[in-house]
Protein backbone atom coordinates (compact mmCIF):
# COMPACT_ATOMS: atom_id res chain seq x y z
CA UNK A 1 0.00 0.00 0.00
CA UNK A 2 2.76 2.50 0.88
CA UNK A 3 4.69 1.49 -2.43
CA UNK A 4 1.47 2.79 -4.03
CA UNK A 5 1.13 5.63 -2.60
CA UNK A 6 4.55 6.60 -2.95
CA UNK A 7 4.33 5.88 -6.54
CA UNK A 8 1.14 7.97 -6.76
CA UNK A 9 2.83 10.79 -5.06
CA UNK A 10 5.85 11.35 -7.43
CA UNK A 11 3.46 10.86 -10.51
CA UNK A 12 1.92 14.02 -8.80
CA UNK A 13 4.85 16.01 -8.96
CA UNK A 14 6.08 14.98 -12.13
CA UNK A 15 2.91 16.33 -13.60
CA UNK A 16 2.93 19.51 -11.32
CA UNK A 17 6.57 19.85 -12.86
CA UNK A 18 5.35 19.38 -16.87
CA UNK A 19 2.67 21.78 -15.84
CA UNK A 20 4.75 24.46 -14.79
CA UNK A 21 7.05 24.06 -17.82
CA UNK A 22 4.86 24.45 -20.44
CA UNK A 23 2.76 27.63 -18.56
CA UNK A 24 6.55 29.12 -18.22
CA UNK A 25 7.57 28.27 -22.00
CA UNK A 26 4.29 29.92 -22.55
CA UNK A 27 4.77 32.58 -20.79
CA UNK A 28 7.96 33.30 -21.99
CA UNK A 29 6.28 33.09 -25.89
CA UNK A 30 4.04 35.76 -25.15
CA UNK A 31 6.00 38.16 -23.05
CA UNK A 32 8.10 38.72 -25.79
CA UNK A 33 10.15 42.15 -26.18
CA UNK A 34 7.58 44.83 -26.18
CA UNK A 35 9.40 46.77 -28.86
CA UNK A 36 9.46 43.91 -31.09
CA UNK A 37 5.82 43.11 -30.59
CA UNK A 38 3.76 44.49 -33.12
CA UNK A 39 -0.22 45.77 -31.73
CA UNK A 40 -3.56 46.35 -33.53
CA UNK A 41 -4.59 49.43 -34.36
CA UNK A 42 -1.08 51.20 -32.50
CA UNK A 43 0.91 53.68 -34.20
CA UNK A 44 3.38 52.10 -35.13
CA UNK A 45 1.19 49.22 -36.89
CA UNK A 46 -0.58 52.08 -38.80
CA UNK A 47 2.73 53.81 -40.22
CA UNK A 48 3.75 50.26 -41.15
CA UNK A 49 0.22 50.52 -43.23
CA UNK A 50 0.85 53.64 -44.88
CA UNK A 51 4.59 52.88 -46.44
CA UNK A 52 3.54 49.54 -47.54
CA UNK A 53 0.37 50.57 -48.75
CA UNK A 54 0.24 50.71 -52.56
CA UNK A 55 0.83 53.68 -54.37
CA UNK A 56 -1.91 54.78 -57.13
CA UNK A 57 -0.39 58.02 -58.21
CA UNK A 58 2.51 57.44 -60.51
CA UNK A 59 -0.17 56.54 -63.22
CA UNK A 60 -2.56 59.39 -62.89
CA UNK A 61 -1.81 60.96 -66.20
CA UNK A 62 -4.08 58.43 -67.02
CA UNK A 63 -6.70 57.35 -64.33
CA UNK A 64 -6.04 60.99 -62.32
CA UNK A 65 -6.53 59.28 -59.11
CA UNK A 66 -4.31 59.09 -56.20
CA UNK A 67 -6.03 56.22 -54.24
CA UNK A 68 -5.26 53.19 -57.11
CA UNK A 69 -3.68 52.45 -60.30
CA UNK A 70 -4.40 50.76 -62.95
CA UNK A 71 -2.86 47.13 -64.14
CA UNK A 72 -0.65 47.00 -66.83
CA UNK A 73 -0.82 46.24 -69.76
CA UNK A 74 -3.54 48.20 -70.98
CA UNK A 75 -4.52 49.85 -74.35
CA UNK A 76 -5.23 53.57 -74.51
CA UNK A 77 -5.65 56.09 -76.91
CA UNK A 78 -3.86 59.72 -76.81
CA UNK A 79 -4.93 62.83 -78.61
CA UNK A 80 -6.12 60.08 -81.45
CA UNK A 81 -3.11 58.15 -80.65
CA UNK A 82 -3.44 54.22 -79.92
CA UNK A 83 -0.50 53.10 -77.41
CA UNK A 84 -0.33 50.21 -75.89
CA UNK A 85 1.02 50.82 -72.16
CA UNK A 86 2.79 47.62 -71.04
CA UNK A 87 5.48 49.58 -68.06
CA UNK A 88 5.43 52.72 -66.74
CA UNK A 89 7.93 53.39 -69.26
CA UNK A 90 5.09 54.06 -71.31
CA UNK A 91 3.68 56.77 -69.49
CA UNK A 92 5.54 59.09 -70.65
CA UNK A 93 5.07 58.75 -74.08
CA UNK A 94 1.54 59.79 -73.43
CA UNK A 95 2.84 63.02 -72.11
CA UNK A 96 5.19 63.41 -75.22
CA UNK A 97 2.26 63.33 -77.63
CA UNK A 98 0.32 65.59 -75.08
CA UNK A 99 2.94 68.10 -74.87
CA UNK A 100 2.88 68.18 -79.12
CA UNK A 101 1.13 71.19 -79.07
CA UNK A 102 0.31 73.77 -75.51
CA UNK A 103 -2.58 75.19 -77.18
CA UNK A 104 -4.93 71.93 -77.78
CA UNK A 105 -7.30 69.61 -75.41
CA UNK A 106 -5.19 66.33 -74.49
CA UNK A 107 -7.78 63.72 -74.42
CA UNK A 108 -6.98 59.63 -73.17
CA UNK A 109 -9.39 57.01 -73.61
CA UNK A 110 -9.34 53.43 -72.02
CA UNK A 111 -9.64 50.42 -74.05
CA UNK A 112 -11.97 48.41 -70.98
CA UNK A 113 -12.44 45.91 -68.83
CA UNK A 114 -9.46 46.86 -66.98
CA UNK A 115 -8.08 45.48 -63.20
CA UNK A 116 -7.94 47.98 -60.49
CA UNK A 117 -5.25 47.94 -57.93
CA UNK A 118 -6.83 49.81 -54.48
CA UNK A 119 -3.68 51.28 -51.63
CA UNK A 120 -4.46 47.68 -49.98
CA UNK A 121 -3.35 45.77 -52.66
CA UNK A 122 -6.86 44.21 -53.83
CA UNK A 123 -7.90 44.18 -57.09
CA UNK A 124 -11.12 45.20 -59.05
CA UNK A 125 -11.89 44.73 -62.77
CA UNK A 126 -13.55 47.81 -64.03
CA UNK A 127 -16.04 47.39 -67.14
CA UNK A 128 -16.45 50.75 -67.98
CA UNK A 129 -15.71 54.73 -67.41
CA UNK A 130 -18.75 54.75 -65.13
CA UNK A 131 -17.19 52.51 -62.90
CA UNK A 132 -13.90 54.28 -63.04
CA UNK A 133 -15.41 57.18 -61.77
CA UNK A 134 -16.92 55.65 -58.81
CA UNK A 135 -13.22 54.83 -57.64
CA UNK A 136 -12.10 57.55 -58.64
CA UNK A 137 -14.78 60.31 -56.93
CA UNK A 138 -13.83 58.62 -53.62
CA UNK A 139 -10.08 59.23 -53.89
CA UNK A 140 -8.42 62.55 -52.50
CA UNK A 141 -8.23 65.03 -54.81
CA UNK A 142 -5.30 66.40 -56.50
CA UNK A 143 -2.54 67.93 -54.18
CA UNK A 144 -4.43 66.53 -51.11
CA UNK A 145 -2.92 64.75 -48.50
CA UNK A 146 -3.64 60.72 -49.05
CA UNK A 147 -2.61 58.20 -46.79
CA UNK A 148 0.58 56.16 -48.22
CA UNK A 149 3.83 57.41 -47.10
CA UNK A 150 6.18 57.13 -50.54
CA UNK A 151 9.64 58.43 -48.76
CA UNK A 152 11.08 55.53 -48.11
CA UNK A 153 10.20 51.82 -48.84
CA UNK A 154 10.98 48.41 -46.62
CA UNK A 155 13.72 45.73 -47.81
CA UNK A 156 12.53 42.57 -48.43
CA UNK A 157 12.52 39.42 -47.17
CA UNK A 158 11.31 39.83 -43.69
CA UNK A 159 10.72 37.53 -41.39
CA UNK A 160 8.35 37.76 -38.35
CA UNK A 161 7.13 35.20 -35.87
CA UNK A 162 3.11 34.59 -35.24
CA UNK A 163 1.66 33.31 -32.05
CA UNK A 164 -2.02 32.76 -31.73
CA UNK A 165 -3.32 32.27 -27.86
CA UNK A 166 -6.49 30.23 -29.23
CA UNK A 167 -4.68 27.79 -31.04
CA UNK A 168 -1.08 27.68 -28.99
CA UNK A 169 1.01 27.46 -32.30
CA UNK A 170 3.80 29.87 -33.06
CA UNK A 171 5.01 30.47 -36.66
CA UNK A 172 7.35 31.71 -38.45
CA UNK A 173 6.66 33.52 -41.75
CA UNK A 174 8.63 35.38 -44.15
CA UNK A 175 7.32 38.76 -45.83
CA UNK A 176 8.24 39.45 -49.26
CA UNK A 177 6.72 42.40 -50.32
CA UNK A 178 4.52 45.29 -49.86
CA UNK A 179 1.33 43.23 -50.50
CA UNK A 180 2.30 40.94 -47.74
CA UNK A 181 3.42 43.06 -45.15
CA UNK A 182 0.06 44.87 -45.74
CA UNK A 183 -2.29 42.16 -44.93
CA UNK A 184 -0.17 40.72 -42.14
CA UNK A 185 -0.36 44.24 -40.59
CA UNK A 186 -3.91 44.48 -41.47
CA UNK A 187 -5.23 41.69 -40.18
CA UNK A 188 -3.99 41.79 -36.81
CA UNK A 189 -6.15 40.83 -33.87
CA UNK A 190 -6.35 41.04 -29.82
CA UNK A 191 -5.81 37.44 -30.31
CA UNK A 192 -2.36 37.62 -32.21
CA UNK A 193 0.69 38.46 -31.35
CA UNK A 194 3.39 39.19 -34.02
CA UNK A 195 6.61 39.78 -33.57
CA UNK A 196 9.10 41.34 -36.43
CA UNK A 197 12.56 39.65 -36.23
CA UNK A 198 14.81 42.24 -36.33
CA UNK A 199 17.23 44.05 -37.53
CA UNK A 200 15.37 44.81 -40.70
CA UNK A 201 16.43 47.22 -43.10
CA UNK A 202 14.22 50.63 -44.55
CA UNK A 203 15.42 52.20 -48.06
CA UNK A 204 15.36 55.99 -48.66
CA UNK A 205 14.35 57.69 -51.57
CA UNK A 206 17.87 58.36 -52.54
CA UNK A 207 18.87 54.57 -52.10
CA UNK A 208 20.36 55.53 -48.53
CA UNK A 209 20.18 52.15 -46.02
CA UNK A 210 19.13 52.15 -42.82
CA UNK A 211 18.93 49.61 -40.48
CA UNK A 212 16.32 49.29 -37.96
CA UNK A 213 17.12 47.03 -34.47
CA UNK A 214 13.30 47.31 -33.06
CA UNK A 215 9.72 49.13 -33.38
CA UNK A 216 10.34 52.18 -31.62
CA UNK A 217 13.26 52.96 -34.36
CA UNK A 218 11.19 52.05 -37.06
CA UNK A 219 8.87 54.90 -35.51
CA UNK A 220 11.22 57.22 -35.64
CA UNK A 221 12.66 56.96 -38.68
CA UNK A 222 9.11 56.71 -40.77
CA UNK A 223 7.74 59.92 -38.82
CA UNK A 224 11.64 61.63 -39.67
CA UNK A 225 11.19 60.81 -43.05
CA UNK A 226 7.70 60.39 -44.06
CA UNK A 227 7.69 64.53 -45.80
CA UNK A 228 11.46 63.84 -47.01
CA UNK A 229 10.21 63.99 -50.72
CA UNK A 230 7.53 65.19 -53.35
CA UNK A 231 5.18 62.29 -54.04
CA UNK A 232 4.20 63.64 -57.00
CA UNK A 233 0.59 63.41 -56.57
CA UNK A 234 -0.16 66.50 -58.47
CA UNK A 235 -1.63 66.11 -62.04
CA UNK A 236 0.80 68.67 -63.65
CA UNK A 237 3.25 66.09 -65.74
CA UNK A 238 5.39 69.07 -66.88
CA UNK A 239 6.83 69.57 -63.44
CA UNK A 240 9.73 66.93 -63.02
CA UNK A 241 10.85 66.41 -66.50
CA UNK A 242 14.06 66.85 -66.05
CA UNK A 243 14.78 65.01 -62.43
CA UNK A 244 17.70 63.11 -63.88
CA UNK A 245 18.90 65.45 -66.66
CA UNK A 246 22.76 66.30 -66.79
CA UNK A 247 24.11 69.09 -68.40
CA UNK A 248 26.63 65.97 -69.76
CA UNK A 249 23.30 64.01 -71.20
CA UNK A 250 22.15 67.22 -72.75
CA UNK A 251 25.62 68.17 -74.39
CA UNK A 252 25.99 64.58 -75.87
CA UNK A 253 22.33 64.85 -77.45
CA UNK A 254 22.89 68.18 -78.83
CA UNK A 255 26.22 67.36 -80.20
CA UNK A 256 25.65 64.14 -81.25
CA UNK A 257 22.87 65.30 -83.39
CA UNK A 258 23.32 67.14 -86.28
CA UNK A 259 21.13 69.39 -88.24
CA UNK A 260 18.72 70.67 -85.43
CA UNK A 261 15.95 72.54 -86.51
CA UNK A 262 13.39 74.80 -84.34
CA UNK A 263 9.37 73.65 -84.33
CA UNK A 264 8.98 75.39 -81.20
CA UNK A 265 9.11 79.29 -80.45
CA UNK A 266 7.38 81.86 -78.38
CA UNK A 267 9.13 84.91 -76.63
CA UNK A 268 6.71 87.11 -74.45
CA UNK A 269 3.48 85.06 -75.17
CA UNK A 270 4.25 85.84 -78.96
CA UNK A 271 4.10 82.46 -81.52
CA UNK A 272 7.09 82.73 -83.96
CA UNK A 273 7.05 78.99 -84.88
CA UNK A 274 7.67 79.91 -88.73
CA UNK A 275 10.48 82.51 -88.05
CA UNK A 276 13.33 80.08 -88.48
CA UNK A 277 11.94 77.91 -90.83
CA UNK A 278 14.64 76.28 -93.27
CA UNK A 279 17.32 77.40 -90.64
CA UNK A 280 19.72 74.27 -89.52
CA UNK A 281 21.29 74.68 -86.18
CA UNK A 282 24.48 72.52 -85.25
CA UNK A 283 26.13 72.20 -81.51
CA UNK A 284 30.23 71.62 -80.77
CA UNK A 285 31.44 70.55 -77.63
CA UNK A 286 33.60 73.24 -77.23
CA UNK A 287 30.66 75.82 -76.86
CA UNK A 288 29.71 77.51 -80.24
CA UNK A 289 27.11 76.78 -82.55
CA UNK A 290 26.50 77.13 -86.06
CA UNK A 291 23.34 78.60 -87.86
CA UNK A 292 22.62 77.83 -92.04
CA UNK A 293 20.08 78.66 -94.00
CA UNK A 294 19.80 80.10 -97.65
CA UNK A 295 23.49 80.00 -98.34
CA UNK A 296 24.19 82.13 -95.04
CA UNK A 297 26.21 80.67 -92.08
CA UNK A 298 26.03 82.84 -88.93
CA UNK A 299 28.11 81.64 -85.64
CA UNK A 300 27.01 81.57 -81.62
CA UNK A 301 27.65 79.77 -78.61
CA UNK A 302 25.96 78.00 -76.09
CA UNK A 303 26.71 76.88 -72.56
CA UNK A 304 24.83 74.19 -69.93
CA UNK A 305 25.22 74.17 -66.45
CA UNK A 306 23.50 73.06 -62.89
CA UNK A 307 21.71 70.16 -62.59
CA UNK A 308 18.26 68.66 -63.00
CA UNK A 309 15.19 70.89 -63.25
CA UNK A 310 17.47 73.56 -62.86
CA UNK A 311 19.98 73.43 -65.71
CA UNK A 312 20.20 76.82 -67.81
CA UNK A 313 21.16 76.80 -70.94
CA UNK A 314 22.73 80.20 -72.17
CA UNK A 315 22.29 80.74 -75.84
CA UNK A 316 23.77 83.57 -77.53
CA UNK A 317 23.24 83.88 -81.68
CA UNK A 318 23.87 87.84 -82.26
CA UNK A 319 22.60 87.19 -85.96
CA UNK A 320 19.11 85.46 -84.28
CA UNK A 321 18.01 87.19 -80.99
CA UNK A 322 14.30 85.68 -80.52
CA UNK A 323 16.85 82.15 -79.96
CA UNK A 324 18.73 84.36 -77.48
CA UNK A 325 18.33 83.83 -73.72
CA UNK A 326 19.48 82.11 -70.44
CA UNK A 327 16.83 79.37 -70.97
CA UNK A 328 15.70 76.65 -68.57
CA UNK A 329 16.00 72.81 -69.91
CA UNK A 330 12.33 71.22 -69.63
CA UNK A 331 12.84 68.52 -71.05
CA UNK A 332 14.65 65.74 -73.02
CA UNK A 333 12.13 64.04 -75.24
CA UNK A 334 13.10 60.97 -77.68
CA UNK A 335 9.59 59.61 -78.43
CA UNK A 336 9.85 59.13 -82.15
CA UNK A 337 11.68 62.09 -83.07
CA UNK A 338 14.11 63.54 -80.61
CA UNK A 339 13.24 67.15 -79.10
CA UNK A 340 14.67 69.68 -77.04
CA UNK A 341 12.55 72.21 -75.00
CA UNK A 342 14.16 75.00 -73.22
CA UNK A 343 11.66 77.53 -71.79
CA UNK A 344 11.63 80.70 -69.09
CA UNK A 345 8.11 81.14 -67.27
CA UNK A 346 5.08 80.97 -69.50
CA UNK A 347 5.81 83.08 -71.48
CA UNK A 348 9.18 82.13 -73.38
CA UNK A 349 9.98 78.44 -75.06
CA UNK A 350 12.49 77.29 -77.28
CA UNK A 351 12.39 73.98 -78.85
CA UNK A 352 14.53 72.32 -81.25
CA UNK A 353 13.15 68.87 -83.04
CA UNK A 354 15.81 66.22 -84.86
CA UNK A 355 14.89 62.99 -86.60
CA UNK A 356 18.47 61.55 -85.07
CA UNK A 357 17.32 59.28 -82.01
Amino acid sequence: MKKIVKTLFIFSIAIIMLLTSCRTEETELIEAPEDEVLVPNSKIADLILKTSSNDGSNDNIIDFSNCFNIDLPIGVTANNQKINVSSKDDYKIIEYIFDEEDDDTDTIDITYPITISLKDHSKVTINNHTELLSYSNNCNGENEQDDDIECLDFKYPISASVFNTENELIDVITVSSDNNLYNLVDNLSVTDFVTINFPITVILLDGTELNVNNLVELETIIETYNNDCDEDDDYDYNDDDCDDCEPDQLTTVLTTCVDWTVDKLERDNNNLDNVYDGYTFNFFTNGTLSVFWANTTVYGTWVASGIGNNITVTINVPSLPYCNNDWVLHEISKYSETKIDLRVGDDDRLRYDNGCN
